[in-house]
């Protein structure tokens, strides 16, 4: 059965994965902006409990 031929689309499949990971995805990753992190600092809300009018 010729679809279980590996030999010539094997090299088709590991030329466009090279082709892939070593000329489009830098240039890719370059328009890509990542978020920089921002420091926060953690602020601890003063919470009171609650007063249930019924208790």
């Amino acid at each position: 059965m010729p679809q279980l031929n590996p030999d010539p689309w094997f090299l088709i499949l590991s030329s466009t994965w090279l082709a892939y990971t070593m000329i489009l995805q830098p240039k890719i990753s370059y328009y890509l902006s990542t978020n920089n992190p921002i420091n926060k600092t953690n602020k601890t809300a003063n919470t009171s409990p609650w007063t249930w009018p019924w208790t």
